[in-house]
This record gives C-alpha cells, structure tokens and sequence, in this order.
C-alpha cells in the first residue's frame, strides 16, 4: 500500500486529510511538528510528503530542504501564504505541487494521484544514454550534470526537466507541454512553475544566464535546448 506522511501542526487540517487519504486507500501517518518528522525520514521514506509550511520546531522549507539533500520523493507544500514568492522559494526547494489553504480535500487527493502516477511513469520510463555536449554531459543512470569538469548539483525536477529538453534537442515544447511531460501535472500548476525552473537551471548550466546559449527561449512560444 502507498505510504503517505503527513506534516501538519493544525489538527483539523490533519484528520480531514489523513481521513480523505485512507478513504483513497493510502496508508497515512502523521506528525505535528517538523522535528519528529525529520526524525522519522531519517529511518524511512514514505512514497510522498505532504508538507505544512509553517511548522513549529522545523519548518517546511527547511525541512524540504533536508529532504532533497538524500530523496526525490515527492513532496506537496500546503500553506496559507498566497504570495508568489512563497510558491516560487517551495519550488525552487523541490517541491512538487503546492497548495494553498482552505482546499478541497477532493482536490488534494487528485493531486496526489496525479504526482504519484508522474513518478511511477519516471520510474517505468526506459533509461536513455549519456547526453554529451560542448562543456555539458548529463547522466540519467547516476542523475549527474557536469559543467566544465565539474558536478552540478540539481533538484529532481531541475534534472528531470533539463533532461527532456536536451533529449529532444532544438524542439520547442511551450510550458503547458513541459508541465504535462515532466510534472504530468498540467491541470493542476501554474506555469510560472516551468519560468522558475528554466531560470534555476541557467543559473547553474549557463556561462552567462541573462544570455543563454543552451536553454533559449522562443518568445511567445516556450522553451528549447540549443546543443
């Protein structure tokens, strides 16, 4: 049965979830503080994290964060903050969805079906060769990036979406397309997820990222991969 670890600090938010879960037919467990949760992950991983931003002892980000250093297991942020630059720091964090509070319960469970079915299609997929270009070589067996000789440190996500567009070299995908191919999420995240991915991602590959030589932008279309 999939495992499910809730990380919530409001006891109303938490049952309705974890009741809504198991009648879904997922395996819930849950922790009120960011600290016990840590403690938990430490000994095992569940198959997706549902995650408050604002926990006592530990909060989300931080706890995201610690997550991302050993896992890619997916993770959905819940808030209350609806400001963009929130969603955007839980993002750029490895987050896979967020959600800000009051939700649907309805809505949170087709979320989690819908990350849960993109990351068993990543796991099916069949593993391609070494990407090798110029400077840049990147690895789908070990997930590795190199720069210049050097490792390049990438989130899930980041890695998952450089590699797609890189394996399809000069296509022009536009963000809904990457948000179906690498989030399999499309009706569910804005797009401005895929801007700060790419943004991320020429920050750490691009000699100069206000001048991009490899993830080029096809203005009013989306984005591609220039070898």
């Amino acid at each position: 049965m999939t495992q499910i670890v809730v990380v919530e600090d409001e006891p109303s938010i938490s049952e309705v979830v974890s009741l809504y879960l198991n009648r879904a037919g997922f395996e819930v467990s849950t922790f009120s503080d960011g600290l016990s949760a840590f403690d938990s992950f430490s000994k095992k991983l569940p198959d997706l994290v549902i995650l408050d931003v604002m926990l006592p002892g530990m909060d989300g980000f931080s706890l995201i964060r610690s997550i991302r250093d050993r896992s890619d297991v997916p993770v959905i942020l819940l808030t209350s903050r609806r400001e963009e630059s929130d969603r955007i720091a839980g993002l750029e964090l490895g987050a896979d969805d967020y959600v800000v509070k009051p939700f649907s319960p309805q809505e949170l469970v087709s979320r989690v079906r819908a990350v849960l079915r993109r990351t068993q299609t990543k796991l099916e997929s069949p593993i391609q060769g070494i990407i090798q270009t110029g400077n840049l070589s990147i690895n789908p067996q070990t997930r590795e990036v190199i720069v210049n000789g050097s490792e390049i440190l990438l989130t899930a996500k980041e890695f998952d979406l450089l590699y797609h567009l890189a394996a399809h070299p000069r296509q022009v995908f536009s963000r809904d397309q990457l948000l179906e191919s690498v989030w399999g999420l499309h009706d569910f995240i804005d797009p401005s997820t895929v801007t700060v991915h790419i943004r991320r991602l020429r920050e750490k590959i691009e000699k100069d990222p206000t001048s991009p030589m490899r993830l080029v932008t096809t203005w009013g279309v989306g984005y591609k991969f220039e070898p």
